[in-house]
């Protein structure tokens, strides 16, 4: 399942995060993109199991979240280097 999310920022880059619904990494990075009003892309790869092969081959791992800020790729969720990673550093 896909959907679009956030209030609305837009940002150069698209932001797609590969999530579960039961991670609790992956909720706290989909709460900060909210409170910062980052629009991103939600992909719950426990219900898809064509993204989550996507994701495997993004990120080379397993793990989520995998998230996504046009060709920059993180695994796990880091506020700081997500930031950079937005900014484009």
């Amino acid at each position: 399942m896909t959907e679009k999310k956030g209030a609305g920022k837009k940002t150069a880059r698209e932001v797609v995060i590969y999530s579960t619904p039961n991670c609790p990494i992956c909720k706290r990075a989909k709460t900060y993109f909210k409170k910062k009003e980052i629009l991103f892309k939600n992909i719950d790869v426990a219900a898809d199991k064509e993204e989550a092969h996507k994701m495997i081959h993004l990120s080379g791992q397993l793990s989520v979240p995998v998230i996504t800020v046009g060709d920059d790729v993180m695994v796990g969720f880091n506020q700081v280097e997500f930031d950079k990673m937005l900014a484009g550093k």
